[in-house]
């Protein structure tokens, strides 16, 4: 990694071919790489006077980075992804009313940064954080990221409650495409391409592409998404 081209130089050789997103951590994520996911959920409860203003710090950093960044792009972003991993399979991992006492404010200011200069913005985080949908759209989001399947989202549904408001991006089962069953795949792409009536979804996996996801298996989620 040391020797590769700078974050500036590599923007140019796709500025006029794709769009590009810049990438900041909201503080929860920046929170749990510096002292851990346990320590983070541990002081939560046991260390809060500690831990609250150090959030504050980690907030007040993350802004200045992303106007710094911001700044380095000299107009060649499209948007920003916000990155939160604030939940898990079966919901939240610490309560959604913590989160918008300490959390909340911190990633409004983030989306806020972002729309005066022009981004879309988008917020990416795994597992089920459904029940603070309603928070991000309150506070601006664009669209949620990625919409892990195993984690019961669906976007045919959740497209019914958000249309108009919430747009989002994924939600196609990396299970299946690790299966490899063509007419499974077809059924999960069709199926999840419902949600883009109208306009409001990006295709996109439920999480990263591994491995076992053959290449013909990722040109069918292709071609199928693109049939008429």
């Amino acid at each position: 990694a040391r020797n590769i081209p700078a974050w500036d130089e590599r923007m140019n050789l796709y500025a006029d071919e794709f769009a590009i997103f810049g990438a900041v951590c909201e503080p929860f994520e920046y929170l749990w790489r510096i002292i851990g996911s346990e320590n983070a959920l541990l002081w939560m409860s046991l260390q809060p006077d500690l831990l609250e203003p150090f959030i504050d710090r980690i907030g007040d950093f993350l802004y200045d980075f992303t106007k710094a960044q911001i700044a380095a792009a000299k107009g060649r972003l499209t948007g920003m992804y916000l990155w939160g991993d604030v939940a898990y399979v079966r919901g939240m991992f610490f309560s959604p009313k913590y989160w918008r006492k300490k959390f909340k404010p911190h990633v409004k200011r983030l989306l806020d940064l972002c729309h005066e200069n022009n981004l879309l913005t988008i917020y990416h985080g795994c597992g089920n954080a459904s029940s603070i949908f309603d928070d991000l759209l309150e506070i601006g989001l664009d669209a949620y990221n990625p919409l892990e399947a195993k984690a019961g989202l669906d976007v045919s549904e959740l497209k019914k409650q958000y249309a108009g408001k919430l747009a989002f991006v994924g939600n196609i089962d990396i299970r299946i495409l690790e299966d490899g069953d063509p007419e499974k795949v077809r059924q999960e792409v069709l199926y999840k391409r419902q949600a883009a009536k109208g306009g409001g979804w990006i295709c996109q996996s439920d999480h990263s592409i591994s491995w076992s996801v053959a290449p013909e298996t990722y040109e069918l989620v292709l071609n199928t998404l693109r049939e008429a």
